[in-house]
């Protein structure tokens, strides 16, 4: 294994991955309690902190119930408007990365300091080009049911990490998808409508390469599964892969390197990324 730790935490064991969620829901009780604490000394009514902040009373209490984890700049706002001192705020990286699933943490770490991305997806649509709407039909399908707040919780962190698009400077996104998983109907037809519109501003995006990997093609490198590849800014490289919420994120220089050598392979088996994008665009006419 390379001495180089990928990011805290990833692990492929159920009970670490149990233990690291209970952690984290410790974490977000904790704030809650906080706020209230907080929000209750300040002489405060729920509807009024709300207004304060924008959001609904039952919002608010969902926070402090540690139902839902509030975004960075609610957390911030909180803050001020309690005259907390940054008692609130030093909560804020804990929060954030309690809002992913266990096994996924460290790959959302390492997604921040991420300058090329390679994502191959043979089932879903991957996480990074997901509508909203597609999100939530994905995690209403799961089974066992999540809970109405998890749902919540998991579509605003998957949002927040598609700010990868708009971070400067860019990083180099490429993703190859088979043909299959853009013409799954997850959540019917208009879900997959916008989904594919989606794909097609994000693929013309000058630092994004959007690739579609045919059925009829008879050669597929990625026959194994999917997978990602990030090199992160000092060049290290890991490799991905998630199969039924159990992760590895692999340190082995060796491994990430045999993984980008495969990527390139499939890319030279997809359509191109203009012949994707047509692609793409003559399966919206017909969807």
């Amino acid at each position: 294994m390379a001495e180089e730790q990928a990011p805290e935490p990833e692990s492929d064991a159920a009970s670490g991955g149990r233990a690291a969620d209970k952690a984290g829901q410790g974490v977000v009780a904790a704030f809650g309690r906080s706020l209230k604490t907080l929000r209750t000394r300040a002489g405060m009514e729920r509807e009024e902190f709300g207004k304060r902040l924008g959001y609904s009373a039952s919002t608010i209490a969902s926070f402090e119930q540690g139902r839902r984890i509030p975004p960075p700049r609610a957390i911030e706002r909180s803050d001020e408007v309690l005259d907390a001192g940054g008692l609130l705020t030093v909560w804020k990286d804990q929060l954030e990365k309690a809002q992913y699933p266990a096994f996924f943490q460290g790959m959302a770490e390492l997604e921040k300091q991420a300058i090329e991305l390679l994502s191959y997806s043979k089932l879903m649509v991957t996480g990074l080009l997901q509508t909203e709407e597609y999100m939530r039909a994905l995690l209403a399908m799961r089974r066992p049911p999540l809970e109405q707040e998890i749902i919540e919780q998991r579509v605003m962190a998957r949002l927040a990490r598609q700010d990868i698009f708009d971070r400067r400077p860019a990083p180099l996104l490429s993703f190859v998808m088979d043909e299959a998983v853009i013409r799954h109907r997850y959540g019917g037809k208009e879900v997959l409508r916008g989904q594919l519109e989606h794909l097609l501003l994000i693929g013309a995006r000058r630092n994004v390469e959007l690739q579609v990997m045919p059925t009829d093609c008879e050669d597929n490198a990625g026959v194994n599964g999917p997978f990602t590849v990030v090199t992160r800014k000092d060049g290290k490289q890991f490799l991905y892969v998630e199969v039924t919420n159990i992760s590895s994120l692999e340190t082995d220089p060796e491994q990430a390197v045999l993984a980008s050598a495969r990527y390139g392979i499939i890319r030279s088996q997809a359509l191109s990324p203009r012949e994707s994008l047509a692609f793409i665009e003559k399966l919206l006419g017909e969807v």
